[in-house]
């Protein structure tokens, strides 16, 4: 996604989109975003019903910490204006939108994955849920990496936390204002992250500038005196476009 968030800024800007002609940034016009409210992009992201299987849903593998923690947002989503986001195999199938004319991209895969939804087996990979809070443009993430994230013998791979944080910015960048693709994004690591253990992610939207998103996140363990992460990341904000009647 990273990467693709700089091709796309150069294609948007000053040079020549795909289709052949020049392309300038397009301005986002918030009324008429997905072509309705903010509420409409949110029934999209949150189907009330739907027979997709939900990945952020607890299995036998998560921890104590885990289970409690989701135990205790669950219980905010009731009275606090938290809400917890379903976790889909792909994101054709959260956003159900399609990119601008000249951007979208063809293909015959038919099982496309999130990466950080391409190990299926419980407890071995990425372990996680979300909560989203949309008055406040934050969310928090619960991430319990499994062995087969390692990097230093019993410890997680630095680029494997980094996959889970651009995950985390993507989606509330999309939800906070309709941000899709990493412009930058900047990590310093404070400490090692064991295996099987639970991470809390702070991520919030600084600001919103110029068709930017802002957002900072600050990885911990839930009694907050251990940081193991710090980061900053900027989005592109992009208006989709409705599928095509087949």
């Amino acid at each position: 996604m990273i990467r693709r968030g700089f091709q796309l800024a150069a294609r948007l800007g000053h040079h020549r989109g795909l289709l052949g002609d020049p392309r300038i940034l397009p301005r986002l016009n918030p009324a008429s975003a997905f072509g309705s409210s903010t509420d409409s992009m949110f029934s999209r992201f949150l189907p009330e019903k739907t027979d997709l299987k939900d990945d952020a849903l607890p299995d036998a593998s998560w921890c104590l910490n885990m289970l409690s923690l989701d135990q205790e947002f669950l219980e905010k989503t009731k009275s606090s204006g938290w809400i917890k986001l379903p976790s889909f195999k792909s994101n054709g199938d959260h956003i159900g939108l399609k990119l601008p004319s000249g951007l979208a991209v063809s293909s015959d895969k038919g099982d496309c994955r999130i990466f950080t939804r391409c190990i299926q087996v419980e407890g071995q990979g990425f372990e996680y849920v979300v909560f989203f809070q949309p008055s406040k443009k934050k969310s928090v993430c619960l991430f319990q990496p499994g062995p087969y994230l390692e990097g230093p013998p019993g410890f997680t791979h630095g680029g494997s936390l980094a996959a889970m944080m651009d995950e985390t910015f993507s989606k509330t960048a999309f939800l906070a204002g309709e941000g899709l693709f990493t412009l930058s994004f900047n990590i310093r690591f404070k400490n090692l992250i064991p295996m099987s253990s639970l991470v809390v992610m702070d991520i919030e939207v600084e600001k919103i500038e110029d068709q930017k998103l802002y957002m900072s996140c600050l990885v911990h363990s839930r009694d907050q005196q251990t940081v193991y992460t710090k980061s900053s990341g900027v989005f592109l904000q992009l208006q989709l476009e409705e599928e095509s009647p087949q």
